[in-house]
C-alpha cells in the first residue's frame, strides 16, 4: 500500500483547502467549544426552561437536522464545495440569533434554535470531507481529514476551557458566549466564501459513466453506528460509570475527557500517517478490534470497584481513545475512496446519515444498559462492535472501485474538472506522483 511518510505542516495545510480554509476551520471549532457543551444549560438557567423539555429540544433538533442530509449531498453532487461549507455555518448564525432572541420561558424558539444549529452541526462534516476529496487524493487526503480533525478538537477543546472559565459571570456570561459564537460562525463563513472552491462534474460526463451508482455500503454504514458510540464514551458512559457505579470524584471524568481531547489533537495526524502503510478498510475493522478490547478492558476496570476502580478506567480509556483515532482516521476516508466522483455527495451524505443516528441514540442507550450492570454495558457494546469489525473486513468491494486503474481514472477526472485551480504542470506533477504511489493490489 501506498504509504504517507512525512508530516510536512504546509503540505497538510495546502491538501485541507488552504491556509484561508484552516483559519475558517479553527475558527468555527473555537465557536462551536464556547456554546455547544453549554446549550443544555443555556436553556435551563438563561432561557429558565425544565432539563426535560430542553433536552428534547436539543434531541429533536439533532435527530431533524438529519433529514436535510440528503439535500447536501444532491447539492455537492452538483459540483458545491465551499458554498456549501459556509452555508453549514451561516445556518449555524441563524440558530444562534433565534438562541439570542428566544424570551425566557418559550421552548419553541429555543427548539427552533437547536434545529437550525443541528443542521449545520449534520451538514458539516460531509461537505467539509467532500472539499477535502477534491483538494486532496490519495493518502495525502487521509492526512489530510485526519489534520482537520485534530484542528477542530484543538479549537473545541479552547473554546469550551475559555467558556469554563467566563461562567462565573452567569446568566450574562452565557448570553455573551453565545454572541461571540456567532460571530465566529460568520467570520467563519466568510473565510470559508472566499475560497471559492468548485467541482465540475459535468465538465466530463461520459467519462464518469463507468463510474457506476452510488455503492450500497450496507455493512459499512450499519457498522458505523456501531462505531460512533466511542465517541460518546468519554462524554456519557465514563462519567456514568465512575459516578453512579464507583462513586469516584467527578474530577476522574474531567481527567479523562480531556486526556481524551488532548491525545486526539497530538496523535491523529501521526497515526494516521502510520497506519497508512495498510489498507483502510483492515485499518477500520483493526480499530473495531482496538475499541472492543478497551470495552472488555473497562469491563475488567469496574470489576475492581472503589479504589483502584477508576485509576484502571482512566488507562483504558487511553486504549479506547486510540481506538477513536484508528477510526476516525479511516472510516471517512475510506468512505471517499469507494464513492464515485460524480456520487461522492450522496455517498458522503448517507455516511453521515449513520454517525449521526449513531450518536443520536448512543446515550439512550448506553444509559438503557448502565443501570443493568458493567457486563450489561460492556459486554454488548464489546460484542455489537467485535461484530461490526467483521462485518467490514468482509465486506465485498465494488467492482467499480476494485481497481487501481479505475481510482486512477477518478483521480485524473477530478484534476480535468479542477484545471482552472491549478496550473496545468503541477497537475501533471500530482497525476505522476498518484501514478508512483498507487497500490498494486488496489484494495482502498
Amino acid at each position: 500500500m501506498a504509504t504517507t511518510t512525512k508530516i510536512q505542516p504546509r503540505v497538510l495545510v495546502r491538501a485541507s483547502g488552504g491556509p484561508r480554509y484552516a483559519v475558517a476551520l479553527a475558527v468555527d471549532a473555537l465557536g462551536t467549544g464556547l456554546l455547544r457543551p453549554f446549550l443544555l444549560l443555556y436553556g435551563v438557567t438563561v432561557l429558565r426552561l425544565s432539563a426535560p423539555a430542553t433536552g428534547i429540544a436539543m434531541t429533536v433538533g439533532i435527530v431533524v437536522g438529519l433529514v436535510c442530509m440528503p439535500a447536501v449531498g444532491r447539492w455537492l453532487d452538483r459540483g458545491a464545495r465551499s458554498t456549501v461549507v459556509a452555508a453549514s455555518m451561516l445556518v449555524r448564525v441563524l440558530g444562534v440569533a433565534l438562541l439570542l432572541s428566544t424570551p425566557a420561558g418559550q421552548v419553541w424558539p429555543f427548539a427552533a434554535a437547536a434545529l437550525f444549529l443541528g443542521i449545520g452541526n449534520q451538514a458539516w462534516p460531509a461537505a467539509h470531507a467532500a472539499l477535502v476529496a477534491t483538494v486532496a487524493h490519495g493518502r495525502e487526503r487521509d492526512a489530510a481529514l485526519a489534520a482537520s480533525r485534530a484542528l477542530r478538537n484543538a479549537g473545541l477543546g479552547a473554546g469550551a476551557l475559555l467558556a469554563t472559565a467566563c461562567l462565573a459571570g452567569g446568566n450574562t456570561a452565557l448570553q455573551a458566549l453565545a454572541a461571540v459564537t456567532g460571530l465566529a460562525y460568520l467570520t467563519a463563513a466568510a473565510l470559508v466564501w472566499s475560497v471559492h472552491l468548485h467541482a465540475h462534474p459535468a465538465a466530463a460526463p461520459a467519462m464518469d459513466r463507468d463510474d457506476g451508482p452510488a455503492p450500497r455500503m450496507r455493512a459499512l454504514l450499519a457498522a458505523n453506528v456501531v462505531y460512533v458510540f466511542c465517541l460518546n464514551v468519554p462524554e456519557i458512559a465514563l462519567p456514568l460509570v465512575l459516578v453512579t457505579q464507583l462513586h469516584a470524584s467527578p474530577v476522574w471524568s474531567a481527567a479523562i475527557f480531556v486526556a481524551n481531547t488532548v491525545l486526539v489533537v497530538i496523535l491523529q495526524v501521526p497515526v494516521t500517517v502510520l497506519m497508512s502503510r495498510f489498507s483502510r478498510r483492515t485499518v477500520l475493522a483493526f480499530a473495531g478490534v482496538v475499541l472492543t478490547a478497551s470495552y472488555v478492558g473497562f469491563l475488567a476496570a469496574t470489576s475492581l470497584g472503589h479504589g483502584w476502580g477508576a485509576p484502571a478506567v482512566a488507562t483504558v480509556s487511553v486504549v479506547c481513545t486510540i481506538g477513536e483515532i484508528i477510526y476516525a482516521g479511516s472510516a471517512t476516508a475510506l468512505v471517499t475512496v469507494l464513492a464515485p466522483a460524480h456520487v461522492l455527495g450522496r455517498t458522503l451524505a448517507r455516511f453521515e446519515l449513520s454517525t449521526g443516528f449513531g450518536l443520536a441514540i448512543s446515550p439512550a442507550v448506553i444509559t438503557a444498559l448502565a443501570p443493568h450492570g458493567p457486563t450489561a454495558l460492556w459486554g454488548s457494546l464489546a460484542a455489537a462492535t467485535l461484530l461490526s469489525s467483521s462485518a467490514v473486513a468482509t465486506e465485498k468491494e465494488p467492482a467499480a472501485r476494485a481497481s487501481p486503474g479505475g481510482e486512477l481514472r477518478s483521480c485524473a477526472r477530478t484534476a480535468m474538472r479542477e484545471q482552472h485551480h491549478e496550473p496545468q504542470g503541477k497537475l501533471v506533477t500530482n497525476l505522476a506522483r498518484y501514478v508512483r504511489t498507487t497500490p498494486t493490489t488496489g484494495r482502498p
